[in-house]
């Protein structure tokens, strides 16, 4: 095998492993997925047999001790911890699921594991590698609506649904849902991305947030909230996230949204409407729409910088706890001021 290619393994076989990110390694040409690790030997079975994974492991060691050159984590948010540290012990370079770590302690003793082991640690923001993401960056950086003053992105949307229905037809409180909220809610989930974005797109960092929450359901972290956030270079970001948005209704609606208001213009990204456009005083400037992920472009990227040794397009580590410590933070603001 050549030595451009990296054989890759993978941990944690859930459902963004299955439908992102285990799809996206093996469409790399550089990468080949040659191994994948999960305690729960039902879901390493389906998924070794659904891609024709060579090995599959119940047993950390002897994943780990599987030949393979990096790891990809895509297990839940409070195994990350653990599984990074075995990738510093084992001197493999890593590519970890938001949200990095549970808390800032945990994220800046796996970002110290890795910097001993010399090997590296991205943050997986597929986000941004949106061809989309990326064009608003690129309009950005060359000031196609002025100066950028207003950020609003907002996702809202059900999380999947309050209920779901068992084998026997019985319906029950939508688990996968129901774990994202215990684990603190959807800034600390899907509004990790938003954020992440917000700095990716401005390069400029946020001295000044707040959240402010609205609670449907009785979960410790609200189910809707906002974040505000003021940057060095003057924007202001509104994050507007949601996992009660029609969560009990027959017919869901969701809204995924980007705006940004220049001193010359506006950029919209609509998900929903599949619309991406730029207004200006020279008129309106459609471009394609993209979905708002793409984990085969972070991959192909990812590939290079395990290649090459660098990137100036992933998130690293610090990103990722930066952007960690703000969800966290916010969502605690909007608890501790929840008015009751």
């Amino acid at each position: 095998m050549s030595s451009q290619i990296k054989r890759i393994g993978l941990m944690g076989c859930g459902v963004v492993a299955d439908y992102g990110h285990v799809p996206a390694i093996q469409a790399v040409e550089q990468l080949k997925l040659c191994s994948i690790f999960d305690p729960h030997e039902e879901s390493l079975k389906r998924m070794q047999q659904k891609f024709n994974i060579e090995n599959a492991f119940t047993d950390e060691d002897a994943f780990f001790n599987s030949d393979i050159d990096a790891v990809s984590i895509t297990s839940p948010a409070p195994c990350h911890r653990a599984n990074v540290l075995n990738a510093a012990k084992n001197k493999l370079p890593v590519i970890c699921e938001k949200p990095l770590a549970m808390n800032k302690t945990e994220a800046k003793e796996m970002i110290d594991a890795m910097q001993k082991a010399d090997c590296s640690l991205y943050t997986a923001f597929c986000y941004r590698f949106s061809p989309s993401a990326l064009k608003i960056k690129e309009l950005i950086e060359r000031e196609a609506i002025g100066q950028v003053r207003v950020l609003r992105l907002i996702n809202i949307w059900n999380c999947h649904g309050k209920y779901e229905i068992d084998a026997n037809g019985n319906k029950i409180i939508q688990k996968r849902r129901e774990d994202r909220m215990f684990e603190g809610g959807p800034m600390i989930d899907c509004g990790t991305h938003q954020i992440d974005l917000a700095n990716f797109w401005l390069n400029s960092d946020v001295v000044n947030f707040s959240g402010h929450g609205g609670w449907v359901e009785e979960y410790e972290a609200p189910d809707h909230i906002w974040l505000h956030m003021d940057h060095v270079n003057g924007t202001h970001t509104i994050v507007e996230m949601s996992y009660s948005y029609h969560h009990t209704s027959k017919h869901p609606h969701t809204e995924f949204i980007y705006e940004l208001i220049g001193t010359k213009g506006v950029i919209r990204y609509h998900n929903e409407a599949q619309t991406f456009s730029m207004e200006t005083d020279q008129g309106t400037e459609n471009f394609p729409f993209h979905p708002v992920k793409s984990f085969t472009g972070m991959y192909n990227e990812w590939a290079s910088a395990l290649i090459t040794g660098k990137s100036d397009l992933l998130a690293t580590a610090q990103q990722g706890l930066s952007v960690t410590e703000i969800a966290s933070q916010a969502t605690e603001q909007a608890i501790n001021g929840r008015y009751k």
